[in-house]
């Protein structure tokens, strides 16, 4: 597998109803080890860092992904061929309305676990290659907007999770309660393991970051909405960071879906636990 200590989102639109993939690359390092990123905040030079990762044994590179489907129905094989050509071993789905809670074949060596209440909204899933399936240890299936996985991989525990974030109109109690079980889920991973969030934020955490420096950098978009705080708030208490706003970037390199002239954009990073989160 390719071991690469980036996270970059990419768009395809090669395929015609496929919406903006988000991909990243990770590299878990041993039973000990960490995820590396851009932006995580460690002492030493890049010699001394080398050093410690290759104290700490083998590595697993995986690539990750997170896509909002709009709906799995007619998609399962598309899905399964971007993620074959795209070289992506586990992506987390949103709004997959499928109702149910199973585990499917979706072809191409794919496989996919989800949960739906509703075939007309919500619904989240995890796709894995099916070489890792061996490898699940737990699925939790907490609502139709957050789940997740525990595998276990070359030594490594890792927890995936699918979380799907209630549209910008809707109340804020169902927000609330969103963000309530993705905090649970959070928090319920023992220490030493791994997390990985892909979701469907739907924020804006807004340019500058005057009293949020801890979690992020200048280079947000637009301005702060209700969701971008919450989104703030969550990075603050589980000690995360935006990291994609550390960087400048081009336009395209900022975008995570993309309708006529509407986009969707930034994707943060964990500072210290890794999330391929795709937000709005």
């Amino acid at each position: 597998m390719r071991i690469v200590s980036t996270l970059n989102f990419i768009p395809d639109r090669s395929r015609a109803g496929l919406t903006t993939t988000a991909i990243g690359a990770g590299d878990l390092q041993g039973a000990g080890g960490n995820w590396a990123t851009v932006g995580r905040r460690g002492r030493g030079g890049r010699r001394v860092r080398r050093q410690r990762e290759k104290r700490k044994g083998k590595s697993v590179g995986l690539r990750i992904g997170t896509l909002n489907v709009g709906t799995m129905t007619g998609k399962g094989r598309k899905l399964a061929d971007m993620m074959e050509r795209r070289k992506v071993d586990i992506l987390c789905v949103q709004e997959s309305r499928w109702k149910g809670s199973k585990a499917r074949s979706i072809g191409a060596g794919f496989k996919l676990f989800y949960y739906g209440v509703d075939s007309k909204r919500n619904g989240v899933g995890v796709v894995l290659k099916e070489e890792f399936v061996r490898n699940v240890l737990e699925v939790k299936r907490v609502s139709d907007t957050v789940m997740s996985l525990k595998l276990e991989i070359e030594g490594v525990m890792l927890n995936v999770v699918s979380g799907y974030a209630p549209q910008v109109g809707c109340e804020l109690e169902e927000k609330e309660r969103f963000w309530s079980e993705l905090d649970e889920v959070i928090e319920s991973v023992p220490t030493g393991e791994r997390v990985v969030i892909g979701a469907d934020f739907k924020g804006h955490v807004g340019e500058g970051n005057i009293g949020d420096e801890e979690v992020m950098g200048k280079f947000g978009v637009k301005e702060r909405n209700l969701e971008g705080q919450m989104v703030v708030d969550f990075a603050k208490r589980m000690d995360m960071a935006v990291v994609n706003t550390y960087f400048q970037k081009r336009e395209e390199h900022r975008v995570t879906y993309k309708s006529g002239e509407r986009k969707l954009k930034l994707k943060p990073r964990s500072k210290q636990r890794y999330l391929p989160w795709g937000h709005h």
